[in-house]
């Protein structure tokens, strides 16, 4: 039993935590609940949970707050649930560190197909191994690391495997399907705006400014290069931008 995933389920709404409980038992998945946010702090530490389903509005600390208490203890991967289904919405949790996001009403196979998919990037193995320089970032491939001028950069585990995999295949072209498949899941192979929004967060963590590649350059209609070499010139580079400033 020890090696089935063990998933945490936190909502203030009984029939939210039983729905979430069959549909993932009916998975093969080992779940725990809480109803509210304080209870999700102490049975995560209690059974260590592989993976946190949080509800965003519970009534005495929110699923942002635990989400952020939980990551002071160990990394865990953490799917939000909430009523709100706007663009805006998303984008809110997912920048305040969400590895995804269900809006409510949800569908039971929708919800075990966003858990699986997230499972399998947090467990998968690193594409590559070793140290990759260029300015003055450093991402280490076998310890998980990225410095930027010598200081540690926070990466949420999403931003995280986005970068391994382009690191790892660095100064080669990754195709948008690749790169879809591999870091969240086949469910998501043909989301490309889900990918530019990522690809963007992880530009700005690089350092570059806002409307601007950095290294990670875009090959229009058909995937992302990590320039180690520096090799592509800025002329090259805006041609390749996506069509979309604000989101690459």
């Amino acid at each position: 039993m020890a090696s089935v995933p063990l998933v945490l389920v936190a909502d203030d709404e009984p029939r939210i935590t039983k729905l979430v409980s069959i549909a993932l038992s009916e998975e093969g998945l080992r779940v725990v609940t809480a109803s509210n946010g304080t209870e999700a702090i102490q049975k995560a530490e209690e059974v260590r949970p592989d993976i946190v389903l949080l509800d965003i509005v519970m009534p005495d600390l929110d699923g942002i707050e635990v989400m952020r208490q939980l990551r002071e203890r160990r990394p865990v991967p953490v799917i939000l649930l909430t009523a709100k289904g706007s663009t805006a919405d998303k984008a809110k949790g997912l920048d305040l560190g969400a590895d995804d996001y269900i809006a409510k009403p949800f569908h039971p196979d929708e919800l075990a197909a966003r858990v699986r998919a997230v499972l399998r990037r947090s467990t998968g193995a690193a594409p590559g191994a070793g140290i990759v320089k260029f300015d003055d970032i450093e991402i280490d491939l076998e310890r998980r690391m990225v410095t930027r001028g010598g200081e540690l950069v926070q990466l949420s585990r999403t931003e995280w495997l986005l970068l391994q995999h382009l690191a790892a295949n660095a100064d080669k072209v990754v195709l948008h399907t690749e790169l879809l498949t591999k870091v969240w899941g086949p469910e998501y192979r043909d989301d490309l705006q889900y990918l530019r929004v990522w690809v963007s967060r992880v530009r700005r963590k690089l350092g570059a400014q806002p409307g601007e590649p950095g290294r990670i350059r875009t090959f229009q209609g058909i995937g992302y290069l990590l320039d180690v070499s520096g090799r592509l010139s800025a002329d090259a580079a805006s041609e390749d931008l996506d069509a979309v400033p604000a989101a690459v």
